[in-house]
């Protein structure tokens, strides 16, 4: 058990063993679930676990308690990797309340049905309190961060904030400690990306408390420069925003041709000045980072082949995941290979048209098969309209 506080301590629990978070994220260090107790005249455990490590988060619990029994559960956030743990603490301590908003209370009974929540539940709603002893709660509302009945936690003790999910990344509690931002991104706008309004409402609502430490369910416990850093992020992710000036250029390419295209383009790019070129490929590279590293950048150009009539999906699955998780404020060029029938442009920038605030730089580049020394002027063009 890791002390936080004089009062408050850590009894969460490591995954090093998942690879797939949500079923689709890969988690090549595993996965940090977090929970708390509070020891005061009353005890209130903050969230359960994963199912994968309730057994261990039970010892945990057990172990923090030394013998006292719990008077509050609070539930912050229902999903399953945080609050698996729900039916076997009422299990546990029969006479426990489990503390949520009021949007969870209903909710409840879809994963715990054999619980009777008008007898166990205390709903809370936006400005209530719960009074622990020396600790008092403080309840904020936090509606799709990133589910509806989210609710973060101000302890005025202490002056932690726990986060729910907000200021998560992926990975083990202690991988890489010091480099919080690139894992914390890769969460951030895979898992709450199309929540930009919600989140920003959320850090309106934290500025106005003072605030020492963030708790969230995944990853470190945040302070000093690294909270203030994490907030600075939040402001621009949240905002959709450009956080750092560069390109990235995402490619789909069946054979190699249109790959090639790309790595020559990211090389013209570099000889005219660009200081920084990301290059992802779609058919091999990890999703997720690419749509980390769209959503980093503020300009983005597409290379992909056409594809029975359309598309290439690995091009398709990746705007298909851009558009669902809110991408917009960026500029796109557009470049298609086509050997009969180029038709990849026009689904690309059909599904672009979907997206708000995008704006198409310099004209498609069509390529038939290898790039040929005829279309490197095509490809200077595009470089020079991407970088005005």
């Amino acid at each position: 058990m890791k002390k936080v506080t004089d009062t408050i301590y850590y009894i969460g629990c490591d995954d090093a063993d998942i690879r797939l978070f949500e079923s689709q994220y890969n988690v090549p260090e595993g996965m940090c679930y977090n929970s708390f107790l509070i020891m005061d005249e009353k005890v209130a455990i903050m969230d359960t676990s994963d199912k994968r490590t309730m057994e261990e988060w039970k010892k945990n619990l057990t172990e923090g308690l030394d013998g006292r029994k719990p008077d509050y559960l609070v539930v912050q956030h229902l999903e399953p990797d945080h609050a698996s743990g729900i039916a076997e603490v009422k299990a546990m301590y029969p006479e426990i309340k489990i503390v949520c908003s009021a949007k969870a209370k209903t909710m409840i009974p879809l994963f715990f049905p054999e619980l009777n929540v008008d007898d166990c539940v205390i709903a809370v709603k936006e400005g209530d309190t719960l009074e622990l002893g020396k600790h008092t709660l403080h309840f904020v509302m936090a509606p799709m961060v990133h589910w509806p009945e989210v609710m973060v936690t101000y302890d005025a003790l202490d002056k932690v904030l726990f986060a729910a999910d907000g200021f998560g990344k992926f990975g083990v509690m202690n991988a890489d400690p010091d480099d919080w931002a690139c894992e914390a991104r890769r969460y951030y706008f895979n898992i709450c990306g199309k929540y930009g309004g919600p989140v920003s409402t959320l850090l309106k609502k934290a500025s106005q408390l003072d605030i020492n430490m963030i708790l969230p369910l995944h990853g470190p416990f945040l302070s000093g420069e690294k909270m203030q850093e994490a907030l600075r992020l939040y402001t621009i992710w949240s905002s959709y925003g450009v956080e750092a000036e560069g390109v990235l250029i995402a490619h789909a390419s069946i054979h190699g041709c249109t790959k090639a295209a790309a790595e020559k383009l990211a090389d013209i790019l570099r000889a005219k000045g660009c200081k920084k070129v990301a290059i992802t490929d779609l058919c091999r590279d990890d999703l997720a980072e690419a749509i980390e590293d769209a959503f980093k950048y503020g300009k983005v150009i597409l290379a992909a082949s056409s594809y029975d009539a359309g598309l290439f999906p690995p091009m398709f699955d990746f705007l298909h995941h851009l558009k669902i998780k809110a991408w917009q404020k960026r500029e796109v060029s557009i470049i298609e290979n086509g050997s009969w029938a180029p038709s990849a442009g026009r689904v690309m920038k059909q599904m672009l048209e979907e997206m708000k605030n995008i704006t198409i730089k310099g004209d498609l580049v069509t390529l038939r098969g290898v790039m040929k020394e005829g279309d490197i002027p095509a490809l200077e063009a595009l470089a020079d309209a991407i970088l005005a």
